[in-house]
């Protein structure tokens, strides 16, 4: 069914108009963009530019904290409609001033760059410059949502990324070698896998899968799913008989364009494990990689408890590209300090009244 045209619409587009009304709506929705960046740089050269003032005179003039609290009631009479005028939030920009103490290393680190909430996680969870620039520059990079960041600061990624055991120097051709190293970590901390009982690997893999979001989140950026169970052949070549395995899961990293191939065991760490996974690297190094595009596959063994003479003693022997890994479900207490939907609702509400200040 036809709909009429609307007022000051004809009944016959002119030629061209589609392609022109499809250029302005992105046109019209990079202004967006760029004035809400825009409008956030401003309000966090405001926040810091406040945080300074009271910083300095709580150092040069002797004001005490109370100071903070008339403050923030001031600036709410004065204000009203705004909500980022709270003596926490004042607090939080004194603090800003203390961790970037000149204008020009805030605004020109990536913590410029990024919504005021961000900030006060940066602030609030981390105690060094080091650690929350670091953290800042991943988020700017990456854009990360605030949500992202309480799980990678809660977790402890900056510790943990590239620290897994590996083969891949001797494995794999340098700088091929150290872009691989950048791909695992130790350990992986999977949420949602602390609401569930390990009888079996397959409960593991069935709980990865329910939350798969959640699973990407944590394998790391630039992973894309390929297949749970992944059924690889290997036909006898003297005989009609055909070898089968069956590959726990298997991603392909988009940036680096390799496979990785994933293996999931409950308990220690055991030799015969790395032979296992290697021989699904190099079948599906064998495959399923384009040599011409493609780089090297590796493999990450995912346990729940590793010794590491060990574990360097089996990675030696081993000639696939591999790393070890513990996983485990966030204890309760990493959980806890998680926010919640309702508060990160509240901080979406209070940036954007910010942004309309």
């Amino acid at each position: 069914m036809s709909t009429a045209p609307g007022p000051g619409h004809s009944a016959v587009e002119p030629a061209g108009y589609a392609e022109l009304l499809a250029t302005l709506k992105d046109r019209v929705r990079t202004a967006q963009v760029r004035a809400a960046r825009a409008a956030n740089t401003e309000v966090l050269r405001l926040y810091w530019s406040v945080g300074r003032d009271i910083l300095d005179r709580q150092q040069t003039a002797g004001w005490g904290s109370k100071v903070i609290d008339r403050l923030a009631a001031d600036l709410r009479r004065e204000f009203p409609d705004q909500r980022g005028w709270s003596p926490s939030n004042l607090k939080n920009m004194r603090r800003t001033a203390e961790a970037w103490p000149t204008l020009e290393e805030f605004g020109q680190q990536a913590v410029g760059r990024l919504p005021w909430g961000h900030v006060v996680v940066l602030l609030e969870r981390l105690n060094t410059r080091a650690e929350r620039d670091w953290y800042a520059a991943r988020a700017a990079e990456e854009g990360w949502t605030r949500a992202v960041l309480e799980h990678h600061v809660a977790t402890n990624l900056r510790t943990a990324l590239g620290a897994a055991p590996t083969n891949f120097t001797a494995a794999l051709d340098s700088p091929d070698s150290e872009l691989a190293q950048q791909l695992v970590k130790d350990p992986y901390v999977f949420e949602h896998l602390g609401h569930i009982r390990r009888a079996a690997e397959r409960d593991v893999e069935q709980a990865l899968m329910d939350r798969l979001q959640d699973t990407m989140l944590e394998l790391g950026r630039g992973m894309a799913f390929v297949g749970r169970q992944v059924r690889l052949t290997v036909p006898d070549d003297t005989s009609s008989h055909v070898d089968e395995f069956y590959v726990d899961l298997l991603f392909f990293h988009v940036e680096q364009l390799r496979y990785v191939v994933v293996e999931l065991k409950i308990g220690q760490f055991e030799p015969a494990h790395l032979g296992q996974l290697g021989t699904y690297v190099a079948i599906v190094d064998d495959q399923y990689r384009r040599r011409a595009i493609h780089a090297p596959t590796i493999g990450i063994l995912l346990c729940t408890g590793k010794a590491g003479p060990t574990v360097r003693y089996a990675l030696a022997a081993t000639s696939a590209p591999v790393a070890v890994a513990d996983y485990y479900g966030l204890p309760a207490d990493a959980q806890a300090a998680l926010p919640s939907v309702e508060e990160l609702q509240a901080v979406v509400d209070g940036e954007l009244d910010s942004r309309g200040a």
